[in-house]
């Protein structure tokens, strides 16, 4: 398909899944391993925000656990029984079940999927200039430069 052409509509598991895991830079990256994203925004050339449909394999984390300065964030599981990890604790969640996660207010989040079942759900953020990526857990931070992320340790000093 080219650019100028977009489906006026799709089947969601038909549309190919990124071919990249992870943007993050390892040794971080290869912890998505059992991940997969399908970009359904891009496929309609979407710019304002995104939206993914996510599968976790068993064992699988959805991203380390972070927060956004500028991002709003938004999860709706479809399928499977992810544990929603936060700053206030852990939450069993299950289709049907969404969270969200408002810009800048510090809780950060991530699923993991300690099921013997592959979870489904759908991701959905806007896309919006300025954002920074903060993990608490790791020595990583993200800053959104010329449209894409870029890594730095906490020091500042790059990956």
């Amino acid at each position: 398909m080219h650019e100028e052409e977009k489906p006026v509509a799709l089947m969601a598991a038909e549309v190919a899944p990124r071919s990249k895991p992870s943007n993050y830079p390892e040794p971080f990256a290869s912890r998505m391993k059992g991940r997969e994203k399908r970009p359904l925004g891009d496929a309609f050339g979407l710019t304002n925000f995104g939206v993914n449909l996510t599968t976790l394999q068993p064992g699988a984390i959805s991203a380390l656990r972070h927060r956004h300065t500028r991002q709003d964030e938004f999860i709706y599981i479809l399928a499977g029984a992810p544990t929603l990890i936060t700053c206030a604790g852990e939450t069993q969640l299950a289709p049907g079940m969404c969270a969200g996660f408002k810009a800048n207010e510090g809780d950060a989040h991530h699923l993991v999927n300690r099921t013997d079942a592959s979870v489904t759900y759908l991701e959905i953020g806007d896309r919006v200039a300025g954002d920074e990526g903060f993990y608490p857990d790791d020595d990583l931070e993200a800053y959104r430069e010329g449209g894409a992320w870029r890594f730095r340790h906490k020091n500042g000093e790059p990956y």
